[in-house]
Formats: C-alpha cells, structure tokens, sequence
C-alpha cells in the first residue's frame, strides 16, 4: 500500500488556483535552499540568519508575480497557505515574515486614511518599509485593552503638529530590524488609544535585545522604551482612534496566528512521521507498530481538523464576514492542537525528539510561545463564552 505523503490529507490546497500553488512551490524552494540547511543551527545560538531575508524579499511572495501575469489578487487562503508552508519549516522564520506581511501591513491597511495606504503598502510590500506591531507592554498583555499605559501627548514642536510618546514595549519581535514601530499609545486628552509610526532611529527610543529565551529562540524578540519620543502628527493613522479600532486590527491577525499554528503543527508531524519511518527498534521500522501508528493517526487529525477551521475561516473572511469570535476559537483552537502534536511528536522520537538534528524539538519548544502570543487560550474562550452567552466574564 503506497503511504500518505504530506500532512494536506483532505485536499485543501486545492482550493488555491494554480498560479498561487506555483508562487508556494516557489516559497518551498526558498525554503529548502536558504533556511532548512541553517535552521537548527541559528535557533541553538538564539540568533536571527540574516542571510535569509534578501531570498524571502526578493521571492516577492506578498504579490507574487504568478498571480500579477494571471491578472489576479493574492486571495486570502494563498496569505494563508503562505504561513502554513513557512511554519512547517521554522516558527521564528514565519513569525518574521508575518511581522511584516500581516501584522504591520493590517495595521497600516486598516489603521491608516487612504493616501497613507497608498503611500506606504507598495513600500511594505516591497520590504522598502519595514515595520512591526507594537501593543504589549512590560506590564499589560492580556489586560491591555484597559491597561495599556503608553501615552501620547499632542505637542507643537518647531512650528510643526505632533505628538510626545512616552511609555515601554515589550515581546515586540523584529524591532531591531524594523524601519519603523507602529506604537499604539494612549491620547492623554481623551483617553482612546491611537497609533503612531515611530522610526527607530528617533531621539528617545531604546531597542533591546530579550534575552534567555525557551521558544522561538530565532525570533528577536525586544523591549522598547520610548522617553520624549516625538513625531509629526503625519506618522499617526488617521482610522485608529479607539481600542476598538485596535481590536478590528487583531481579528485579522489571529487568523494570521492560527495558520502559523497549523503550519508548524504539520511540520512537527512530518518530521516525527519521517524519524519513525527510518528509525529500527526491536527488528523492525518504528513505524511498524501499533502504537506509533495511533500516534501519527492522532498528529494527523490534529492538523487536518485545524486546516478545515483555518481554511473556513479564511472563506468567510474573504467573504467580509469578520466575528471576533471566529478568529479567537480558531486561533484557541489551533494552538491547543498544535501543543497536543508537537508533544506526541516528541514522544515517537522518544531520546532523540529533543535532539534539534530530528526537526521536532524546534517545533517542540517554539509551540509554547505560539500558544500564548495573538491572545492567549483564557482570553480567547472568554471572547467565545461572550458571544455563546451574550454576558462578558472580562473584568
């Protein structure tokens, strides 16, 4: 009987026309080339392979030219697939490259008036404007909504409207390498939160390094103090001006999150399905035995139940239906299966899954962070129990 191969057991690439299954093959190939070699290798030092980002740049996967000669718009399940393929290779790498093609860019594209998205997303799609997201702070995360403390004072500094940014950041991954920060900072004058496009070059702000991490070890993750920062009020998007207007932005973005889950969930059982293919005990494959065989049943599952939620999600988004609800069970939803896949694939590798050579213990540990960052699984059911019951239990 001939094996199953890959882990999109139900077909849902399918889906995707052909120029955007040509654009992932040629994702796979960057993929293969630049980063699976050097991988392991960069997540045990805790560095970021620098190397790797002219490739994913010029592969020009956010509008990628299959699709512009076929005269078509990148769809969302290809934005999504895109994740999916670069999760299964590495967390840190996709978390990068989504801090730039999903993070920022929703940011700008829905934070921002019209002539500044005209301005900046050809920029940001061309990685000519980098950028990252930056909410979280030292001391407000899941709490943020009513704590963040960043604050944004209107100021008139040499005959020009502006804005003084006072307050720190933290877990805010890429900022070293970022052109700029879209600070999300509290209106002293009316308490609303706005956002600000802060470069990182400017008087006051202090990038550093977070060090001693356990999970997404490549990811450069930072903390951010911001002391007398100021900016024109032309770095501010102009459609943000509310928390709510912020949390339109994560509805969008925990869909991102939710994809990245699945991608690195599928990549942790193709690597533990490849290990027990090749690894003898007792005579025989470890793949022979009823036990493994449950396992990599029970891996599969896991990914194929989180590719239809992901994948459903991503129609009815494309469809301009966007539920806070939606985004937080399949981003809750997925982690939880993620979690449950990376653990079993480490335990058909038995010794050897924590060895980084095997591919599994990478996934392994970076599944902690997946699981907690985009909302964690608490506040995610909150936001589901809120919509099956009509009553908030946040507090």
């Amino acid at each position: 009987m001939q094996a199953v191969t890959g882990s999109d057991l139900y077909g849902f690439k399918d889906l995707l026309s052909e120029p955007e299954r040509a654009a992932l093959a040629r994702l796979g190939a960057v993929l293969d080339q630049h980063v699976c070699p050097i991988v392991n290798n960069y997540w045990e030092r805790g560095e970021f392979p620098e190397q790797i980002i002219a490739p994913l740049i010029e592969a020009d996967l956010m509008d990628p030219p299959e699709l512009r000669e076929a005269g078509q718009k990148p769809s969302g399940l290809y934005g999504g697939f895109r994740n999916f393929e670069m999760g299964r290779v590495d967390a840190s790498v996709v978390t990068f490259y989504n801090a730039q093609a999903g993070l920022f860019r929703t940011t700008v594209n829905l934070g921002g008036s019209a002539e500044q998205v005209a301005e900046l997303d050809p920029l940001i799609t061309s990685f000519k404007y980098k950028g990252v997201f930056a909410l979280t702070e030292p001391d407000h995360g899941s709490d943020i909504a009513g704590g963040l403390a960043t604050s944004a004072v209107s100021e008139k500094r040499g005959g020009t409207d502006g804005w003084r940014i006072d307050g720190a950041k933290r877990w805010i991954g890429g900022a070293a390498q970022a052109d700029a920060l879209a600070i999300f900072a509290r209106d002293a004058a009316d308490s609303q939160v706005k956002c600000f496009l802060v470069p990182t070059g400017n008087s006051g702000v202090v990038i550093r390094k977070i060090t001693g991490k356990t999970s997404l070890r490549i990811m450069q993750n930072a903390d951010i103090e911001l002391d007398d920062v100021w900016v024109p009020d032309s770095a501010r998007l102009k459609e943000i001006n509310s928390f709510a207007d912020v949390a339109a932005c994560l509805r969008n973005m925990r869909s991102d999150v939710a994809w990245i889950a699945t991608g690195v969930a599928a990549g942790a059982y193709e690597a533990a399905r490849n290990y027990v293919a090749k690894r003898t005990q007792f005579g025989k494959p470890l793949a022979s035995f009823q036990l493994i065989q449950e396992k990599l049943a029970h891996m599969l599952s896991n990914v194929t139940a989180s590719l239809a939620m992901v994948v459903r999600l991503t129609q009815q988004q494309d469809a301009g239906v966007y539920r806070d609800e939606n985004s937080a069970m399949a981003k809750m939803f997925t982690a939880r299966m993620l979690r449950e896949t990376v653990a079993l694939a480490r335990e058909v590798c038995g010794g050897n899954g924590i060895l980084l050579e095997h591919n599994v213990a990478r996934h392994h540990a970076d599944a902690e962070a997946i699981y907690s960052y985009e909302g964690t699984h608490e506040i995610n059911s909150l936001i589901i129990g809120r919509a099956i019951t009509g009553i908030s239990a946040f507090r």
